[in-house]
């Protein structure tokens, strides 16, 4: 009966450990949340030049909407610091370094093909849009998995 018992134990072990590698929708917003986020600083740091006149620096608004939602932000990481630590065999604090980072590159591989008056014309109406919304409405932006962005482990079935 006991070797029966910690037969059936590891197989619920392994089987639980082996489904715990999909992102719930929690954590799924909070990857996009954090992808947004990054690109959002490369956005900023790129076109800050081009700031339309009567309006703050890009990446000064950056700035302030990172202050503003850094509660949202701080979860996002903690979300995925959770995740990680289940999840990953490294750690955590690095695995979201490295996310940050590989999002990060994309689109400023993105400023790097495109000349930058284009990248800016493209990417520049994003920050002006972030720094107007409220949490609501930035949980709302994280949550929307668009097909050109999907999140990097597949969703958990219900």
């Amino acid at each position: 009966m006991t070797k029966f018992l910690i037969v059936f134990l590891s197989v619920i072990f392994v089987s639980s450990s082996a489904f715990s590698a999909c992102y719930t929708m929690k954590e799924a917003e909070a990857e996009q949340g954090i992808r947004i986020h990054s690109e959002l600083m490369v956005i900023a740091l790129n076109c800050q030049h081009m700031t339309p006149k009567g309006q703050d620096n890009l990446y000064l608004q950056y700035k302030k909407f990172t202050k503003l939602h850094e509660s949202v932000f701080a979860n996002y990481e903690r979300t995925l610091m959770k995740f990680f630590d289940v999840n990953s065999k490294g750690s955590s604090e690095r695995e979201i370094h490295e996310l940050r980072t590989a999002f990060a590159n994309k689109i400023s591989k993105d400023a790097a093909v495109m000349r930058p008056d284009g990248f800016c014309k493209a990417y520049m109406p994003r920050i002006q849009k972030a720094s107007k919304m409220d949490d609501a409405e930035l949980h709302k932006w994280a949550s929307t998995i668009f097909p050109s962005h999907p999140v990097s482990q597949p969703l958990c079935s219900k």
